[in-house]
């Protein structure tokens, strides 16, 4: 278990930790890296806890402060995890119930899919320093797992994002991709944004990532029979259906899934490496679609039984400065369901054959406001044979809202492509 925190001076960066109640302690050396933003000195300091035991609580120390937590089952077929999106200090109004909910023990780690507290780096760190100190309670006790939105680049390459979080190694010395297995489930975390700033921090990131996200899941195949799940999260969706801006339709949103020039989109592999979910934030609100494919999709009774292609859900509807979005007077035909309350998922990994996928309102006073299963067979990876067998359904001419000026602009050669 690796602990990560910030300091303005600093201060011993060890760990000691030891099963709760019993005296004995270890000594975890951990780093320290000094860095400056906005003119403020802060000290990131790193160190991890080894050795640990499963299902067992443990008390750690870092300076005079004292925390808990508990790791979990050795052979474990099934857990919760809470997933969310575009969560800022001001305004997060899905905080109080994360937090709470956590400490209840009603899920077991965190995945927050971007847009970190609004900004990282606003006020020269401080709201960054903010929302981390609010959300300690919790993410002191369980991992909080980590993925760069839009909004975390702070002009100087992420660097407060870089900083603040530490996530597995991927041999690159960057936080903002990587992967870990956990039960019958392969967590994968892309950035969206090493494509969106490209021509900010050019297109190394993207090459490195891709051939990267390639070998790494080429190689969880070889093994698929034991990890049979693939979830991938990550911020800006392949597709939406707001309308409250262009992003939809956009360049940037279609460089992610298609590419451009010698940069490889993303959609292609997770067709070809099989990947089941797909989490994303960046739209303010919550929207589930059915299985999905380059444009087609898959809407019939069965659709989420041994699914044809990925299932993606944007749940980017935590809560911060800007209004809930705003959807398409009508639902396009591949969106299943859509809801702009206030709120968060949980998934509930059952076992290796079914998910479970909650949608949890806070306007309507912790509600479920959607609730669906992934069935698959242990064996099953959809495939292009498989769609081409039983093709979907091709997406329909795009439409823009009325209001939408900057969305009209762009759908002429989006509509020309479809």
């Amino acid at each position: 278990m690796a602990v990560t925190w910030n300091t303005y001076k600093t201060v011993s960066q060890d760990v000691t930790y030891g099963p709760t109640g019993i005296a004995t302690t270890t000594v975890a050396k951990g780093s320290v890296t000094p860095w400056n933003f906005g003119g403020i000195d802060r000290f990131t300091h790193r160190a991890v806890m080894t050795n640990l035991q499963p299902e067992t609580s443990y008390t750690y120390k870092i300076d005079q402060r004292t925390f808990r937590f508990k790791t979990l089952p050795k052979d474990l077929k099934s857990y919760k995890v809470c997933v969310f999106g575009d969560l800022g200090f001001f305004h997060g109004n899905s905080t109080e119930s994360i937090i709470n909910n956590g400490l209840a023990g009603k899920f077991d780690f965190i995945v927050h899919v971007g847009d970190i507290a609004y900004d990282l780096h606003a006020d020269n760190g401080r709201v960054g320093d903010d929302f981390l100190n609010e959300m300690e309670p919790l993410i002191s006790t369980m991992p909080y797992m980590v993925i760069a939105g839009n909004h975390e680049d702070d002009g100087f390459n992420f660097t407060n994002y870089q900083m603040r979080f530490s996530t597995p190694p991927n041999g690159f010395n960057d936080n903002q991709f990587y992967s870990f297995d956990l039960g019958p489930v392969h967590w994968v975390g892309v950035s969206t944004e090493n494509y969106g700033y490209y021509y900010a921090y050019g297109v190394d990131p993207v090459y490195t990532q891709y051939n990267w996200l390639k070998a790494d899941l080429t190689a969880l195949n070889q093994r698929r029979s034991q990890v049979p799940w693939v979830v991938t999260f990550q911020h800006r969706p392949f597709y939406c259906s707001n309308t409250n801006s262009a992003e939809c339709q956009s360049f940037e949103n279609r460089l992610v899934r298609t590419g451009w020039l010698d940069m490889k989109g993303l959609e292609p592999l997770f067709l070809q490496q099989s990947v089941d979910v797909g989490f994303w934030g960046h739209e303010h609100s919550y929207e589930r679609f059915y299985p999905v494919a380059d444009r087609q999709y898959w809407n019939g009774n069965d659709a989420y039984n041994n699914p044809k292609a990925p299932i993606y859900i944007i749940t980017g509807s935590a809560g911060c400065h800007t209004p809930d979005a705003e959807f398409t007077d009508k639902p396009w035909p591949w969106s299943a369901v859509r809801n702009n309350d206030y709120g968060y998922s949980i998934m509930t990994v059952a076992n290796g054959t079914h998910l479970r996928i909650e949608q949890i309102s806070i306007d309507k006073k912790e509600a479920t406001v959607d609730d669906f299963w992934i069935v698959k067979d242990l064996q099953h990876l959809h495939t292009s044979a498989m769609r081409n067998a039983s093709p979907g359904v091709k997406f329909p001419p795009l439409k823009c809202h009325f209001k939408d000026v900057a969305c009209t602009r762009s759908l002429k050669q989006i509509n020309e492509e479809l």
